[in-house]
């Protein structure tokens, strides 16, 4: 059994919680034991789970793992910290603002031999696999990725992080890309925002990722992808899985951790994640010059 800790309250980490303490039957989620969990507010026990001070979590023999569910800008702090203790990490995405720390990051979690897992459920989908189905094989001649939704609360980051889910779609999807430019909108007044970032795949063809907000701006993302033989202008609609998908990432998480899952796969894993980090400084960097 792994002891386990949730580090932040809110509807991430009470999800986390939730399944740990009812694991999908049979998986190796069953082999999480909440120990306790660590909030800058003081709170009731939640779920029959009891608040613990960081240095705890930290030190104690029995807990092995932390889960990361508090806003991005803290997410480097203690991700750090805890792999520092020799505990292994999952930490919701994006793991950190800037790549280079990313890196810095990864090369701790193999000094001290523990497993660092980002948590990227928006590539579990049931709407987005069915995309991917659909897109296969495909010749891509240019595309557009426009996603809205409302303001973000401080501690997000710059929008090619915050938004980071949304580029994951396009290399996942289209496979290495690069950036040729961006810009970034703003109106303080209105809450708004706008980043427009021009991309290219490999082989050359155009994609546009967007990422606009605003109060009232209805969540949603919008493509529209020109293949050689279609078009393709709605995300399918599916319906959704038996299984939920922080439920899908503990098991993905936790058969690492138990050695299930095959190093080329993680490594797969890694460079993906780190490529869209890369991305994301590059784009920050092209909007604020």
């Amino acid at each position: 059994m792994f002891g386990a800790v949730v580090v932040g309250m809110g509807t991430a980490g009470s999800v986390r919680i939730r399944d740990m303490l009812a694991p999908l039957p049979g998986s190796t989620a069953e082999k999480f034991a909440v120990k306790g969990f660590v909030s800058r507010r003081s709170l009731e026990t939640q779920q029959g789970v009891s608040q613990i001070p960081v240095e705890e979590a930290l030190s104690r023999e029995d807990i092995h793992v932390a889960f990361i569910c508090t806003e991005n800008a803290s997410h480097e702090d203690n991700v750090r910290m805890f792999l520092q203790a020799g505990k292994h990490v999952c930490v919701e995405y994006p793991m950190t603002t800037n790549n280079k720390t990313a890196v810095e990051l990864w090369d701790l979690a193999q000094e001290k031999g523990v497993i660092l897992h980002e948590e990227h459920i928006e590539l579990l989908t049931e709407d987005y696999n069915q995309l991917k189905r659909e897109i296969e094989g495909k010749i891509l001649q240019e595309g557009t990725l426009h996603f809205t939704g409302g303001p973000l609360k401080p501690g997000f980051g710059f929008p090619a992080f915050s938004g980071i889910a949304r580029l994951t779609w396009l290399v996942d999807l289209f496979g290495k890309l690069s950036v040729t430019a961006a810009t970034l909108e703003e109106d303080s007044a209105k809450s708004y925002s706008k980043m427009t970032v021009k991309l290219l795949t490999s082989e050359n063809r155009p994609l546009t990722w967007i990422e606009e907000r605003q109060p009232h701006l209805p969540r949603s993302k919008n493509i529209h992808f020109q293949f050689e033989s279609c078009s393709l202008t709605q995300i399918p609609s599916v319906p959704r899985g038996k299984v939920g998908l922080f439920m899908q990432d503990l098991i993905h998480f936790s058969a690492k951790l138990v050695g299930q899952v095959i190093p080329d796969e993680s490594q797969r894993e890694k460079v993906r994640i780190l490529h869209c980090l890369e991305l994301a400084d590059t784009i920050q960097q092209l909007c604020q010059s």
